[in-house]
């Protein structure tokens, strides 16, 4: 197959045996490049960024912060030498502030918004300054939160994500039980099996998973299922209130030719093994890459294929760098990474025979072919249907407490209507499910 659009030539071979192994670096070099991508701040330089925080009245910052932290309260804390203040102020309205500080997308949320861009054009770190503030309490077990009087009210938690995880943590601390129903190993969700390896380093979202559930009052039974093992019918019928939180579990297909030859496989499954890999080294990787989607999951996925010694990845999004889910700084992240984004391509078919040799694309000036040993899907999820809940375009429709369509069911995270694939989002969702789900359960 070749260009026909008047530059380069290019000719796939559809007999070439892919050139797909392990140990393409060293384990020292693997290491040193899945080390923690923010260095977190020492004393020194946290007190320094503290005080170039406005304080603003209004701030326009904590109004762009999807769980409305109060972020010139936890900075002033800082400031004051508070840790814990701080961290309190943080968790009280985003439990899981110390994974959003690491993965949340700052650049065009609270740092977006920081006065300071119009006269410095350099934000206040302020990702950084949760971390700092999040951090020793998390990883100390420093409970900041106590229960309340028991309700004698049950709720389902389905989902250990952290949608689930926000909701059951906000009602346990109202004084209702919880029992989490979690399909995986471990909870987490997106922030254990979805997010690059690099944002979230010395198991650190199982760290935050361990604080979350030292509060008590919530049971947690893995490897368990809606649809599989538990059905919602019954979860209706067993507990006082229902609540969804199941991510968009199923990855959508291209629905072109040659999908099914090897080596094509989804972004988030391969991600997943290499959030549970100790050893990355063994993980198998192409020496030439090709990441098709442009969202976050490609952003990670493609950089991660570099980390692991992809010698050559590309990025192809189908539509211009305007449309692209991943913020600015994650594609110059890529970019810097040495992944090449390509736009306005949309795949046509694979090549290959039994084993997948490259992608062709088109574009309004004609086709052209990227050689790939290795092909990675990440152009988003998508869950079935559930009986009884009113859906739109694949997801769960809720009004302003989360609450679906189905009375006593509540829902948040990915799989709601304006879930948008970040934990600060899903973290709120569940959030405003718990509080909603408390008030009608003690308004009988």
């Amino acid at each position: 197959m070749r260009r026909t659009d008047g530059r380069e030539t290019v000719t796939a071979v559809t007999t070439q045996i892919p050139d797909v192994r392990d140990h393409r670096l060293s384990r020292d070099e693997i290491e040193a490049n899945f080390a923690d991508l923010h260095a977190p701040l020492s004393r020194s330089e946290a007190l320094i960024e503290a005080d170039r925080c406005y304080f603003c009245f209004d701030a326009p910052c904590t109004q762009a912060c999807p769980t409305d932290i109060d972020i010139p309260g936890f900075i002033q804390k800082i400031r004051s030498d508070n840790i814990r203040g701080s961290a309190q102020t943080i968790l009280r309205e985003n439990i899981m502030g110390g994974m959003c500080a690491r993965v949340c997308p700052t650049e065009v949320l609270c740092e977006e918004a920081c006065v300071r861009n119009t006269h410095e054009e350099k934000p206040v770190e302020i990702g950084l300054l949760q971390r700092y503030a999040t951090d020793p309490i998390i990883e100390a077990g420093t409970q900041l939160f106590t229960r309340a009087t028991s309700s004698n009210k049950r709720v389902a938690v389905v989902g250990g994500g952290p949608a689930g995880l926000s909701c059951a943590h906000r009602l346990t601390a109202l004084g209702h039980e919880v029992v989490v129903f979690n399909r995986d190993d471990k909870l987490g969700g997106l922030n254990e099996y979805g997010i690059a390896a690099y944002k979230t380093v010395n198991d650190f979202a199982q760290t935050e998973v361990d604080y979350i559930l030292a509060i008590g009052g919530i049971e947690v039974r893995n490897h368990c299922a809606l649809g599989e093992d538990v059905s919602l019918e019954d979860l209706r019928s067993e507990y006082d209130a229902v609540f969804l939180g199941i991510g968009l579990s199923k990855a959508n297909d291209l629905n072109i030719e040659g999908e099914d030859k090897e080596g094509v496989l989804n972004a988030i499954e391969y991600i997943a093994e290499l959030r549970q890999t100790e050893d990355k080294t063994t993980l198998p990787i192409g020496k030439t890459v090709v990441v098709i989607g442009g969202g976050m999951t490609a952003i990670d996925m493609a950089v991660q294929s570099r980390l692991l010694g992809a010698e050559q990845v590309h990025m192809v999004y189908r539509r211009g760098p305007e449309k692209m889910t991943a913020s600015a700084f994650e594609q110059a992240l890529a970019q810097t990474s040495g992944v090449t984004i390509h736009h306005r391509a949309p795949p046509s078919r694979i090549l290959g025979d039994e084993f997948v040799t490259g992608v062709e694309f088109k574009t309004d000036t004609g086709e052209f072919v990227l050689y790939a040993d290795m092909v990675f899907k990440a152009i988003g999820q998508h869950t079935d249907g559930i009986e009884g809940l009113t859906l739109e375009n694949g997801r769960i429709v809720v009004d302003d407490g989360q609450m679906t369509s189905l009375e006593g069911v509540w829902a948040g995270g990915d799989c709601v209507v304006g879930g948008d694939d970040l934990t600060v989002s899903a973290v709120q969702h569940g959030k405003l499910a718990a509080i909603d789900i408390d008030r009608r359960l003690r308004e009988g």
